[in-house]
Parts: C-alpha cells; structure tokens; sequence
C-alpha cells in the first residue's frame, strides 16, 4: 500500500493503550495528533523515540498536540514497557490486531519483517495530515523537527 500523503484526511482508528484504555482519534478533535510509529517495543531506539515523547509531552502540550506512540506490540506488552521506561503521560498504543492494521492504512508497514516502518505523522485539528516522515530503524527520530514544523504551523 502507499503511504498516506500530506493533505490526506487520516484513517479514524481506535486502539488500546498501555493502560487499557480505548483511544480514537475522533476524541482529538481540535488538537494536533502526532502518530509516532517504532517498529517494536523493548528495543533501545524505540525506548529513546517514546522517551522523548515523555519528556517533551508540556511542550507538545503548549502546542496543542497530542503525541501517540504506536507499535504492532500487545497491550501487556505496552504496559510492563511503560512501566520500564517510566513513560506515564504519554499514551502508547497497541496496533496489535488486527496485526498492524493502522500501519497499514497509513502505508507505513513492513510486510517483510511484520513491524511498522519507524515514522513520526502529525495530524492537524480536523484529521487532515499535515507532516510525514518516514527514518530508518536504527534512527532515532528528531524531536525538534517536529517542534519546529509545529512553531511554524501555528
């Protein structure tokens, strides 16, 4: 599948997050959503991407964004992760079944290794798609890129 374009409306989705709780994307609108998609959890660049995310959640805050991570990893899995790396604002979501499904709409999942392609998309107030980058694996995504676009965006 091709991975979705800026200016395409996002997929609506609901997923469990690393507390059991189902989250929608519907449940943010008027706030900007940034999906940022790691392969699997328990890996080191994935827990400094999400960890990121933690650190960084006022700021994204201040900016009306809401950031999500997300990984074909199951709800428990999540959990025992968060718990791990002290991750307690930040919701992680399990795109765990069907397999991937979110990964795919978005045109980010790696049919050859089962996982999502590690990319960070920024979905503006009314689920339009604003902001897509797709790094590789072993990258660790760069938070300020995605602040910058935002203190732009405003």
């Amino acid at each position: 599948m091709e991975i979705i374009k800026v200016g395409d409306k996002a997929p609506l989705f609901a997923l469990i997050d690393q507390n059991g709780n189902n989250i929608k994307l519907s449940q943010f609108i008027g706030k900007k959503v940034l999906l940022s998609f790691h392969p699997l959890a328990w890996t080191s660049v994935c827990s400094i991407q999400m960890q990121s995310l933690e650190k960084n959640y006022d700021r994204f805050n201040k900016l009306n964004t809401v950031p999500l991570g997300i990984s074909i990893d199951s709800q428990p899995s999540k959990e025992a992760w968060s718990k791990n790396l002290r991750i307690n604002r930040t919701r992680l979501l399990a795109d765990f079944w069907a397999h991937g499904d979110l990964a795919k709409k978005l045109g980010i999942f790696d049919e050859k290794t089962g996982v999502s392609k590690r990319a960070n998309i920024l979905i503006d107030e009314t689920g339009i798609v604003k902001w897509i980058k797709v790094y590789p694996n072993k990258e660790i995504p760069d938070t300020e890129e995605i602040f910058n676009f935002l203190s732009g965006d405003n």
